[in-house]
This record gives structure tokens, sequence and C-alpha cells, in this order.
């Protein structure tokens, strides 16, 4: 796979977006944009950051984040200390360790003997105290015991099962929704200025009646609909990073969704009135 910086200069060259674009589109400086292109990762914050800039980059080009992101972590990322630790103790400490406890360990059947004592005295006084026989106090705690210990365990499993199938709905909603937005921008290309009105669904005016010189792009705007008005063709379309022209006319209407650019009549789009 080629380096992630050239990956990332590369597509946004291809789209012919300027990095100040990317950044009023992301709000992710200047800086740690270029810092990503050139793979200066010492420029940024930290880690942590770097991930989210570079998810964020990632998804602004139309590009794959997951798979830039599974790269940077196999190619800079150290591994954790958890990840590093030996799976068992060295087997000469081992040895070491079990040539001092011989010699100095007390003997086997004498430990056994002693909590034999101390467990048939604290049977005896069980059973005293409760009047009952020796069989019915050591099955009396043992039934306690299984219960108490076996109880949490499955609903613990539920709860982690639960909260896992939540945050997987969650994400493949909010993935949805964004695959339905559209993004739009309004090139100028003169000779002239071109007056933009621009509506977005659900969000009101974007641009509230504002002429453009050329050179002086506008904003990367997202929404499932835009109502856009031209005062005339002095302009071009940047939609989902790829440029679209307009019809010369003054002036000119387009209701834009995802996949759809439609020429209407100027009386369907906002007039934004100056």
């Amino acid at each position: 796979m080629p380096e992630i910086g050239a990956t990332l200069r590369e597509a946004r060259m291809r789209a012919r977006i300027d990095i100040s674009e990317i950044e009023a589109e992301t709000k992710i400086r200047a800086k740690y944009l270029r810092a990503l292109e050139n793979e200066e990762w010492g420029l940024l914050p930290g880690p942590a950051y770097v991930r989210s800039f570079l998810r964020t980059y990632a998804e602004a080009l139309d590009l794959d984040a997951k798979l830039l992101l599974e790269e940077y972590k196999l190619r800079h990322e150290r591994p954790s200390d958890h990840d590093l630790m030996p799976i068992g103790p060295p087997r000469h400490r081992a040895g070491r360790q079990g040539r001092r406890r011989e010699p100095r360990g007390i003997p086997r059947w004498v430990i056994v003997g002693v909590v034999l004592i101390a467990l048939l005295g604290i049977l005896y006084a069980l059973g005293t105290m409760t009047g009952g026989s020796g069989d019915s106090t050591v099955s009396t705690p043992l039934v306690d015991t299984t219960s108490t210990t076996a109880v949490p365990r499955p609903r613990t499993t539920t709860t982690s099962s639960a909260a896992a199938r939540r945050r997987a709905a969650e994400t493949r909603r909010r993935r949805a929704a964004e695959a339905k937005l559209v993004r739009l921008q309004i090139v100028p290309t003169g000779p002239g200025p071109v007056f933009v009105c621009l509506q977005a669904k659900g969000a009101g005016l974007r641009i509230p009646g504002v002429s453009l010189q050329q050179g002086a792009t506008s904003g990367t705007y997202r929404s499932s609909q835009f109502k856009l008005r031209l005062g005339n063709g002095n302009a071009r379309l940047r939609i989902d990073g790829k440029l679209r022209g307009v019809a010369h006319a003054s002036p000119v209407a387009y209701i834009i969704s995802k996949g759809s650019v439609k020429r209407v009549n100027p009386s369907q789009t906002p007039s934004c009135v100056r």
C-alpha cells in the first residue's frame, strides 16, 4: 500500500481541493493537515489526535478511513507493555524458587494435619450452635456458596452483550445517515461576481445572498438536500468532490440531493432578496 501521507495528498489533488477548504470543512488546522500529508506525526498533539484527525481527513476525501487507520497502527504505533510481557515466568526463576522452598518448607503432612484439625473444629462448633447433624452443617454452606457465585455471571454477560448490540446499531444508523448526505461547494469562475443564495434542508439559509468574486470559493456544506439560486452562470458546483458546470441564465436555480442535480424554476428556491 502507498504511504499514508501520499494517499491523502493524491486524493486531495485529484479532487482539486485546496487544503484551506479541508480545514474549513473538518475544523482541523492546516498545519496538522500538512503534518498528516507529510507523515510528521511528532507535530500532532498525540496518538489519539493522530487517529482522530486521520479518520476525519480520510472521510472528507471519501477514502477508506478504517484501512488508513489500520495501516497507521501497523507502521507507527508501538505494541503495549502488556503485549510485550512473556506468557509465563522464566524456567530458571521457577527453578531457583523451588530450590529455596524445598529445604525451608514445612513437611506437607504437617500442613494437611493442621488443616483437617481446623476444619473438624469449625464443623463441630457449627453443629453445636445450630443443633443440627454434621451432614446438614457441611451441605448447607456448600449449597449457599455455589448459588452465590453462579448468579452474577449470566447477568454480567447479558448486560455486556446488550451494550455491544446497542453500540453496533448506533454505528450502523450513523453511517446510513452520513451516506445520504451530499457535499456542496460553489466555485466562482468569473468574469464577474455571482450572487449566491443557498438553503440546506432542516438547517435554513447557509449562504444568505452573497456576491462571490472569482477565486473566492464558498465553504463546503453537507445536507440531504440543497436549494440553490445563482444570479448568473459565472460559477461551477463542486458536488461530492466533482466539478459541474451551471446553465448560463440569469437567474438559474437547482435542487441538489445525493446523486441528483435538478434544474428548477427559480420560484421553487429561496430568493435572499438583496
